[in-house]
């Protein structure tokens, strides 16, 4: 077992299963050194636990929530990763994260959401997990997921 995923171990995680594509694309590509990895959902065996917009209203997903959300997505983007470099060692750097939050109008803390997917990729990779992010907020997401993440990741040679 390698340092990244006894570090998963010692984080109380396991890896689930590549989420299937939900259309024509596939969840990761590996490009010489590059992995490209699609937009992850909170899928959890698969199915969403939660749907809808992000915001502080009354029936909307709270940002808090969302921000667990995201810690899944990015679980899963490890997954997928995973499925094209079966060793999670040679990831020497998580480079850009872009992370996508299903937003009711008035909602503005779209950075704090994606701070889940930020946070767990720092807890599992180190100082290798630490990356350049963007957090959109967006109308609506595939399946009605409150949150997604996609990734780059730089492999050593």
């Amino acid at each position: 077992m390698g340092a990244v995923e006894q570090r998963l171990v010692e984080l109380g995680l396991t890896l689930p299963e590549v989420v299937p594509p939900l259309a024509a694309y596939v969840p990761a590509v590996l490009d010489g050194s590059r992995v490209y990895v699609s937009g992850q959902v909170p899928m959890v065996d698969g199915a969403l636990p939660e749907t809808g917009q992000v915001g502080e209203l009354v029936g909307l997903v709270t940002p808090e929530r969302a921000q667990q959300l995201a810690a899944v997505c990015a679980l899963n983007a490890i997954a997928a990763i995973r499925s094209v470099v079966p060793d999670l060692d040679r990831v020497e750097r998580i480079v850009k994260v872009t992370g996508f939050v299903a937003s009711d109008p008035s909602f503005t803390g779209q950075s704090g959401v994606i701070n889940g997917a930020s946070e767990l990729f720092a807890q599992v990779f180190g100082e290798a997990g630490r990356h350049a992010r963007s957090a959109v907020g967006v109308a609506a997401l595939p399946l009605g997921a409150p949150v997604e993440v996609e990734v780059i990741a730089h492999l050593k040679d």
